[in-house]
């Protein structure tokens, strides 16, 4: 693990080092949590409904680390019911505060806003991650398994679990699907980004996801800002799409994610679509 992730993993270690918090009346308050949870894998598996393209999960993301400030004015609650009226199946908020500018209220204040599940995207490291993700009001949380030793993903996957929480459990490669294999997961997300470097490889996730086992839902991450890409996903068995920078910095996301969900029926894309869906060099995220 070298570059960003290693950066940014190892910022989130050294806090989980520093917290001190009571670990077990964090757990016990964890566990007692009476909202009730949405269905984020039911969602997943929805597979876009009667259109036949993956079900799309979109973003709550002020910034990255390596474009910088993507959408300066970000209110959550307004473009989580953006979203939602764009056919959104569930919606994934950063909570990194450091390197992506997101807070826990962020979380709760987009899922207060709609009717969507929840994806809490950060960098999981320890069990106060876990019942911190329960506490916010989240409905699932990431998993990265190049972050994470064999015994970390396995105990946080099953504590995830335990608290009725999806794990959303992230692979960049074949040798790291293994691992979330071997580590009991059902919802695998295969990331085009190689988190490194934050290039984006086009065929990775279509490569890694003939691979994975009949019967698990699969997401796809990253990199994907066109109608045609949804189409190509879909084709390769993916039951959603994680969308972020595509959809945060548009013009209007509601007409950005329609575009992208709707763009399967035309011939090809038309001045407004890919004014909408339009990127800065180097692709999104």
């Amino acid at each position: 693990m070298a570059g960003y992730l290693a950066d940014i993993v190892d910022h989130h270690r050294r806090a989980a080092a520093v917290d001190g918090r009571d670990l077990r009346a964090l757990a016990r308050r964890a566990e007692a949590a009476t909202g009730s949870l949405r269905d984020f894998a039911g969602a997943v598996r929805s597979a876009g409904g009667t259109t036949g393209l993956p079900a799309v999960i979109a973003e709550v993301k002020r910034r990255s680390p390596s474009k910088g400030v993507l959408a300066p004015d970000l209110d959550p609650r307004l473009l989580a019911q953006s979203y939602e009226r764009g056919g959104a199946a569930c919606l994934s908020v950063l909570t990194d505060e450091a390197y992506f500018g997101g807070s826990p209220d962020d979380l709760r204040a987009a899922r207060a806003a709609c009717a969507l599940p929840v994806l809490r995207k950060d960098f999981t490291v320890c069990e106060a991650d876990v019942y911190d993700a329960r506490l916010m009001g989240a409905d699932a949380l990431l998993l990265i398994v190049a972050a994470l030793s064999d015994a970390e993903l396995r105990r946080l996957r099953e504590l995830a679990g335990s608290l009725g929480l999806e794990a959303l459990v992230e692979v960049h490669d074949e040798a790291e699907l293994a691992r979330a294999l071997d580590a009991g997961t059902t919802l695998v997300g295969v990331n085009q980004r190689d988190l490194r470097t934050f290039e984006v490889d086009s065929e990775r996730a279509v490569r890694v996801r003939a691979l994975v086992p009949p019967g698990l839902a699969t997401v796809a991450e990253s990199g994907i800002t066109s109608p045609a890409d949804l189409c190509r996903l879909g084709a390769a068995g993916f039951d959603a799409v994680l969308v972020g920078e595509a959809l945060v910095i548009s013009r209007d996301p509601q007409a950005a994610l329609g575009a992208l969900r709707g763009g399967h029926s035309a011939g090809g894309h038309s001045a407004e679509r890919d004014a909408l869906l339009s990127t800065p060099a180097g692709g999104a995220g």
